[in-house]
């Protein structure tokens, strides 16, 4: 016990070093997966889009203007990193025999007419008060679609006028 503090004072010292301090090498990015600085597997390479860049695949005017159209219907699921929207079954007030889904893609990193694409499923109630598939509505898609990009262009011309 009357050498503990002496052992101490040993161990503290020797982890001095006389030697400055060394900066630490950059490795790059660590593991997205696992954390550590080993390279390994990217998500990019799994994923197949690995140009180089940080960000998510998909661009973030559509995006926002996705979500910004999509705002009044109650969203089912939202996945940012592979750019889905997913809302649940909604039926207007207006309409309470007939109700929509849709689902919404961003399928491009650039600002594109064809970097959105909706699909609106429909489903109508027979008379046992059963909810039947109706197909999908070319029509109510495209023109989600077009509002959607409308809605992109506005978000852009923003961003140019704040620059």
């Amino acid at each position: 016990m009357k050498n503990l503090p002496i052992i101490a004072l040993f161990l503290a010292l020797s982890a001095c070093s006389l030697s400055p301090p060394t900066t630490p090498v950059d490795k790059g990015p660590g593991s997205f997966l696992t954390g550590s600085d080993e390279q390994g597997v990217k998500i990019g390479d799994l994923l197949g889009f690995n140009d180089g860049a940080t960000g998510l695949p998909i661009n973030a005017i559509l995006w926002r203007a996705s979500l910004d159209i999509l705002s009044a219907i109650p969203i089912n699921d939202v996945d940012a990193f592979g750019g889905s929207i997913i809302s649940e079954w909604y039926a207007t007030p207006d309409n309470p025999d007939q109700r929509i889904k849709l689902s919404v893609f961003v399928l491009s990193q650039e600002l594109r007419s064809d970097g959105i694409r909706v699909v609106v499923n429909t489903q109508n109630r027979n008379t046992d008060k059963e909810w039947v598939d109706g197909g999908i509505d070319t029509e109510l898609s495209r023109n989600l679609e077009d509002l959607i990009l409308t809605r992109a262009r506005e978000i852009r011309a923003e961003t140019i006028g704040e620059n």
